[in-house]
């Protein structure tokens, strides 16, 4: 009897690996155009299923605790909160109005929402869990990005159409300081030593680098046309930033702020995810549906998976440190 129990609960102790397993490498895609979630088989690319979100699901990023990864349905006016792990839905939050693009400050204190379509921002306090909203700051023209200092003072948003970059006291929830910078600004990081902004200059073929604290430009980095978003490497040092018109990504060496490697990829690279080895860069392309698996190692793209239109964002849990 407690041979066969034992072995009953080995059985069902493996199945639960298995099942675990299975979904331990779940890509995550946003098609944006068909308003769906698409999810990818890690390992060998397979479609896994599609399901309807609210209309244009931008961009996408985990909760502090990992325990989720939240959608932002920009159109939809919500936020879809999903299993980091098998991608399913856990819960919606309605009545976020326009959630483009959104971030956590580090000290997990605030939540950012980028409104681009209705030209502001809001900021709501994170406690246990739970958005609270604290203030609506009007700005220029189509906010896009977020990046954070390391402290959490400050929220810093691109806005590509006024050309500008402003600087949000997250304490006041009031804008601190807007400063113009080139063509079309998209993405925005800040460097590991929390020195510099990187900032993608989509309307043109650099990024741009500003000294935050002095609220001026120091550099310009020329990578190619469309520059436009980053992930970093995880090695405190390298960031990749996708270049949508010029069809490739590059690298750039954050000590140096130099350009120091080029990645071929076709259909207007975007939004890109590194595995937590650093071996594997995911990359959805805008114009062509379809995701592009990277070898980083060789930079050479090594799988074509066909996804949904306007493929955006791509989240999968198992990803490298995002600094």
């Amino acid at each position: 009897m407690l041979r066969r129990l034992h072995k009953s609960l080995v059985l069902g102790f493996t199945l639960f690996s298995a099942i675990q397993a299975a979904h331990a490498n779940v890509v995550v895609v946003l098609n944006s155009r068909d308003a769906t979630v698409q999810l990818l088989d890690q390992k060998t690319g397979a479609d896994n299923g599609t399901f309807a979100v609210g209309k244009e699901p931008h961009h996408l990023m985990a909760t502090p605790d990992n325990k989720s990864v939240i959608v932002a349905s920009s159109v939809g006016n919500e936020l879809i909160f999903l299993d980091p792990v098998s991608g399913k839905i856990q819960r919606r939050l309605a009545d976020v109005l326009d959630p483009y693009q959104i971030g956590f400050s580090p000290d997990q204190k605030w939540f950012v929402s980028a409104s681009l379509r209705l030209d502001r921002v809001d900021v709501y306090k994170y406690e246990g869990g739970n958005l609270l909203l604290s203030k609506r700051l009007p700005l220029a023209r189509m906010p896009s990005h977020i990046a954070f200092d390391a402290a959490s003072t400050t929220a810093f948003v691109t806005q590509q159409g006024s050309d500008q970059v402003s600087a949000i006291d997250l304490k006041t929830q009031t804008v601190k300081w807007t400063l113009p910078v080139g063509k079309l600004p998209a993405g925005i990081a800040m460097t590991p030593d929390d020195k510099y902004l990187l900032v993608g200059i989509m309307g043109s073929d650099y990024v741009e680098v500003i000294d935050w604290r002095a609220q001026k430009t120091v550099k310009r980095i020329k990578t190619g046309n469309g520059a436009h978003n980053f992930r970093a490497l995880g090695d405190r040092r390298h960031v990749f930033v996708s270049n949508r018109v010029q069809n490739s990504i590059n690298i750039i060496d954050q000590t140096t702020l130099e350009n120091v490697g080029m990645i071929p990829v076709p259909g207007g690279p975007d939004c890109m995810e590194l595995t937590n080895d650093g071996k594997t860069l995911w990359v959805t392309l805008r114009w062509i549906k379809k995701v592009a698996v990277i070898d980083v190692a060789s930079r050479k793209v090594i799988k074509m998976i066909p996804v949904g239109r306007s493929p955006h964002g791509v989240f999968f849990a198992n990803s490298a440190p995002r600094m």
